[in-house]
C-alpha cells in the first residue's frame, strides 16, 4: 500500500525520463517554504517542500541525529523516491540537507535503514574513518509495466562524511529478486552473539530474516509472520531490537511491523510482537494483536540505529495511505510524529510497548501554571484560549468517565471520550474541520482499547499542532496520533463530567504553547 501510488503511471514516465537531469542545487534553489502555510506543523518535521513518506535510515553518529525519509521533488504527491535528508543535535529542531540518494538504471530508492560499520566490515571505510552504509530498495517501474514481479531488490551505499555524500556501491545488488512481487525495506543491525549483521525485510504477507559478516554478501536464516498478527494489507517497514522489561532484569525482543490496510481504525496501521530472537529466528506466544499506536495516522514508523543512551528512539509518518495523497497543504505534503522514547512494561502476563515523547520535547514546551480541576456530576466546564493549534494540554486523573473536546467559532470540533463500561477511548473528528479531501478521512469515530490501563491515577497528555493531535495515556501506555484540518484555530474547550454519581478531578491541569522549531 505504501506504493498505492503507482497508478500515478503517466506522471511516474514523464518524471522518470528527467531524472538524470535532477541536481541538488537545483531542487534545493526551488524550495521557498514560509512554514507559516495553513496547516504547516510547527514542532513537528515537514519538508520544505513537495512529497515526503516513510522515514528512513534513522542513525545517530558524530552527536548528529540523521533523518532520511522517502521523498519526491517534483509534485506533492508520490513519485519516484529519492532519499530526503535532515539532520538535528537534540530531536527537536531539524536542519534540512540536500538529497541523499537519488534514483538511478538500478530503479528509485525505496525504504532502508543506516548502520555505523564501526569495525568496518564493508571494507568501506578509509584511514580508520568508520562508514556509514545504507541499506535500501531498488524499485523498477519499469519491470512493473511489463507485468514482472521481481520489480525490487536490496542496494547498498557508503558514506565517509557523516551522511553528507554517498556512493552508491558498484556491486549493486546485494539480494537479487526474481520471484516475490514486494520484498522490501530492508532494517540492518549488528547482533554481538553471532558477530553479524541481521536484516529485516518485508515479503508480502511475511518478515524474512538474512545474515551478513560485510554487508554485501547476505544469507537467507528465516521467516516470520505468515499465520500470525494483522494481515489486513501487505506488511512493510520491519524493526526488530532488544529492549529491557522496565523494573526487571528480563530482556525481550520487538518486532515492528507496519500494515498498508487493515489498521485498527482503518487504512494503514504499526503493530508489534514482543518474544525471543536467537541470532537466526523469531519467535512468539503472542497470539492477540498489539498496536503500537489506535489512531488512523502513525505509519512506516522506525528506530534508530547507534543512539548512545542505547534508547530506543520511534519516528513514525503522520498519514495514512487513505488520503495521504489528497490531503489540504499546499507547497508540502505531510510530516512526521514527534521523536518516542520506546518502553516495554509486563502487565501481569502481557507485554506492552509504550510509546513517549522524548523529553528533549520540553524545551519547546512555554512554562504553565497547572490547576486542580474540579466538576460536579453530569456537569460541563468551558475553557477559552486564544489558539490551542499549537499546545500542549495535560492533566492527571483516576477517572475514566469524561469528555475532552476542542472546538472553533465555526462549530468544528474534536473531541475525546473516555466510557467506562467498554473500557475504550473514543475520538471524534468527524466535524474536526476539512473532509472533503477523501471519504475515508472523517467518516467514523475511532477507538482504542484500554482494558488494562490501571485504575489508579494517570496521564493524560495531548499534543495539539497545526493540524496534528497525538494524544498519550499513561506515559504512553496507549497512543492515538490523528491528522486534523480545521478552517480556523480551535479556541474553546469543554470538559464534561459523564459520570453520575462521582466529582471529576484533574489534577495539574495546564494548557501551554508549544514554541515553534523553524523560528
Amino acid at each position: 500500500m505504501k506504493k498505492l501510488a503507482y497508478i500515478i503511471l503517466s506522471v511516474l514516465l514523464f518524471l522518470s525520463c528527467r531524472k538524470g537531469k535532477e541536481n541538488k542545487e537545483d531542487i534545493l534553489n526551488q524550495i521557498e517554504a514560509s512554514y507559516v502555510e495553513q496547516y504547516r506543523p510547527q514542532f513537528h518535521f515537514s519538508p520544505q517542500e513537495k512529497w515526503m513518506n516513510d522515514p528512513n535510515g534513522l542513525v545517530y553518529n558524530d552527536g548528529v541525529y540523521h533523518l532520511f525519509y522517502q521523498y519526491y521533488p517534483g509534485a506533492t504527491v508520490w513519485g519516484p523516491m529519492h532519499w530526503g535528508h535532515a539532520t538535528s543535535r537534540d530531536l527537536v529542531k531539524w536542519e534540512h540537507k540536500p538529497i541523499a540518494l537519488f534514483p538511478d538504471k538500478k530503479g528509485f530508492i525505496f525504504s532502508g535503514s543506516v548502520v555505523v560499520d564501526k569495525k568496518n566490515t564493508s571494507g568501506f571505510g578509509i584511514d580508520g574513518k568508520a562508514p556509514l552504509v545504507a541499506i535500501y530498495t531498488y524499485f523498477r517501474l519499469d519491470i512493473e509495466k511489463k507485468g514482472g514481479v521481481n520489480t525490487q531488490t536490496q542496494g547498498i551505499a557508503y558514506s565517509l562524511d557523516n551522511g553528507n555524500t554517498w556512493t552508491k556501491y558498484a556491486g549493486n545488488p546485494v539480494i537479487d529478486n526474481t520471484t516475490l512481487k514486494d520484498f522490501r525495506d530492508p532494517k540492518v543491525f549488528w547482533h554481538n552473539e553471532t558477530e553479524s549483521w541481521i536484516m529485516a525485510l518485508v515479503a508480502g504477507n511475511h518478515a524474512k530474516f538474512y545474515r551478513s559478516k560485510d554487508l554485501k554478501a547476505w544469507e537467507y536464516i528465516s521467516d516470520f509472520g505468515r499465520n500470525v498478527g494483522a494481515h489486513g494489507g501487505v506488511w512493510e517497514c520491519p524493526d526488530l531490537f532488544k529492549l529491557k522489561v522496565e523494573g526487571t532484569e528480563e530482556e525481550k525482543w520487538v518486532l515492528i511491523i507496519s500494515i498498508g490496510s487493515g489498521g485498527p481504525n482503518g487504512g494503514s496501521g504499526t503493530q508489534y510482537f514482543v518474544g525471543d530472537f536467537d541470532g537466526k529466528t523469531f519467535t512468539t506466544n503472542q497470539t492477540e494483536f498489539k498496536w503500537l499506536d489506535w489512531g488512523t495516522d502513525n505509519y512506516a514508523g522506525v528506530t534508530y540505529n547507534n543512539v548512545p543512551s542505547e534508547d530506543r528512539i520511534f519516528i513514525g509518518w503522520m498519514s495514512n495511505w487513505q488520503y495521504a495523497l489528497s490531503t489540504p497543504t499546499t507547497t508540502w505534503r505531510s510530516a512526521m510524529t514527534v521523536p518516542r522514547k520506546l518502553r516495554l512494561k509486563k502487565y501481569e502476563d502481557s507485554y506492552l510497548l509504550h510509546n513517549y515523547p522524548l523529553e528533549t520535547l520540553n524545551t519547546l514546551i512555554e512554562k504553565s501554571i497547572s490547576e486542580s480541576i474540579n466538576i460536579e456530576p453530569n456537569q460541563e466546564k468551558i475553557l477559552s484560549f486564544n489558539n490551542l493549534n499549537q499546545t500542549e494540554i495535560a492533566f492527571k486523573t483516576d477517572s475514566n468517565d469524561f469528555s475532552l473536546k476542542l472546538a472553533n467559532k465555526e462549530g468544528e470540533f474534536v473531541s475525546i471520550k473516555f466510557d467506562p463500561i467498554s473500557k475504550l477511548v473514543i475520538v471524534d473528528r468527524t466535524s474536526s474541520g476539512r473532509k472533503d479531501f477523501q471519504p475515508e478521512f472523517g467518516n467514523k469515530l475511532h477507538y482504542m482499547s484500554i482494558d488494562e490501563l490501571s485504575n489508579s491515577i494517570f496521564e493524560v497528555r495531548i499534543l495539539m499542532d497545526q493540524s496534528s493531535m497525538e494524544l498519550f495515556i499513561n506515559e504512553g501506555q496507549y497512543v492515538m496520533t490523528e491528522q486534523l484540518f480545521p478552517n480556523k484555530n480551535y479556541t474553546e474547550m469543554f470538559i464534561n463530567n459523564t459520570n453520575n454519581s462521582a466529582i471529576l478531578s484533574l489534577k495539574d491541569f495546564s494548557v501551554a504553547k508549544v514554541s515553534s522549531i523553524w523560528e
